[in-house]
């Protein structure tokens, strides 16, 4: 089956593209957003193919996956006409929760009978108004990076991208109060300048941009994950966190709460809790290291690669065989 999608989430796709279809993703020259084309950094398999619009057009596609409102002009016109959802199967693929009027914001595929909303999260389908149109949830999958966590380094993992410019979203402005009570490192694009911005020091904070291929192993030299993100959907990093075997510690916000069970860490809405329980895994390694193996097998058994791959397996039948 020739499925159509495009870049533009790496770490879903990476999960999404193990499947046993063929993965078209367009591209275009110089790889704009809308061409993006494979991805650089993560691991993918042969089987994701690029393609450019002109290609499109001569292809046969079966299912096309939309993730943002405008791919469905983009994908009739480089299919040479044929409508996502009319045409051709399609499936509206929402990565986010809600922004703006929430809880009243109204998703920009609602009311819609030709094709299937499917979240990533049941936070996310509660929190949208998906009108009348049929939705499903297809929860995260992760391919598993393996038990690497070590936690020699006794400070705190935090991974968000571009976290200046997302500010309160990613809780970037409680990163100095953490960093009161933990060391911090912060991974991710755009962390270059954020200790100077924050106003901390190198032994309280510090960054780096690292690539997919180093990212884990780094994380898993920490003592521990956190996550203080306010609103937005379930950080993939999260999970990839408690997949390597680590304790994580996290704001009790959107979905947060039905991905980490008891035992796995800690979670709070009082910032205050959060860094007590960072500062007891920051000077008791062992207990760090057995939440750390609660954390994974949890994620392994509700995060795994197997379930999420069935589910999707299960719904592309259904959308494609009508």
């Amino acid at each position: 089956m020739n499925i159509l999608l495009w870049h533009v989430h790496g770490s879903w796709t990476t999960a999404f593209v193990q499947g046993p279809h063929t993965y078209l993703v367009p591209v275009l020259p110089g790889r704009g957003p809308d061409g993006l084309g494979r991805a650089a950094t993560f691991p993918w398999p042969d089987a994701v193919i690029e393609a450019t619009p002109e290609e499109l057009r001569e292809t046969p596609v079966d299912l096309v996956v939309l993730q943002r409102p405008h791919e469905a002009e983009l994908a009739e016109r480089w299919l040479g006409g044929r409508r996502p959802g009319r045409d051709v199967p399609a499936v509206y693929l929402e990565h986010n929760a809600p922004d703006g009027g929430v809880p009243h914001t109204r998703h920009p595929y609602a009311d819609r009978d030709d094709l299937v909303l499917v979240h990533v999260t049941h936070f996310n389908r509660l929190f949208w108004d998906n009108g009348g149109t049929r939705t499903a949830v297809i929860e995260h999958g992760i391919v598993d990076p393996g038990q690497l966590y070590r936690g020699t380094e006794p400070r705190a993992a935090v991974v968000v991208n571009e976290p200046l410019r997302r500010g309160r979203t990613t809780g970037t402005d409680l990163l100095p109060f953490f960093a009161g009570s933990v060391p911090l490192d912060v991974f991710g694009m755009g962390t270059g300048d954020l200790p100077r911005r924050l106003g901390l020091p190198a032994e309280r904070c510090r960054s780096a941009d690292l690539p997919q291929a180093e990212l884990h192993t780094a994380m898993a030299r920490r003592r521990l994950y956190l996550h203080p993100v306010r609103w937005t959907s379930l950080g993939l990093s999260l999970l990839e966190a408690m997949h390597l075997g680590m304790p994580v510690v996290a704001l009790a916000t959107t979905e947060v709460v039905e991905a980490v069970p008891e035992g796995a860490g800690a979670l709070s809405t009082r910032p205050e809790v959060l860094a007590r329980r960072a500062r007891d895994y920051l000077h008791d390694p062992q207990a760090a290291a057995e939440d750390g193996a609660r954390a994974r097998r949890a994620a392994l058994e509700r995060y795994g690669l197997k379930r999420f791959l069935t589910d999707w397996e299960r719904l592309i039948e259904e959308v494609t065989r009508g």
